[in-house]
């Protein structure tokens, strides 16, 4: 897996908190969990359109697929390839 990352979901609940589904992911990426959490209350006010009597913004752990990350990196030829 590639670098670590943390992005807010958005929980609706049917009950006060337990049984929740998740509603949206929202796209802004976090470098850490601090940042993710001191930015779920404005996330909150902001994704507040879904039909659930609670909703809760949480932050969740995300990582780069480690295709992603090798696709930033030029490409490697086999041995063979390279003498032309």
């Amino acid at each position: 897996m590639g670098p670590a990352y943390f992005v807010i979901a958005i929980l609706g609940c049917a009950d006060g908190g337990s049984a929740c589904t998740p509603v949206a992911t929202l796209p802004t990426r976090y470098t850490n969990a601090a940042e993710c959490n001191a930015a779920t209350v404005d996330a909150l006010n902001e994704n507040n359109a879904f039909d659930f009597p609670t909703l809760l913004a949480r932050c969740r752990k995300g990582a780069l697929p480690a295709s992603a990350e090798r696709s930033h990196q030029p490409p490697v030829l086999p041995a063979d390839a390279r003498r032309g």
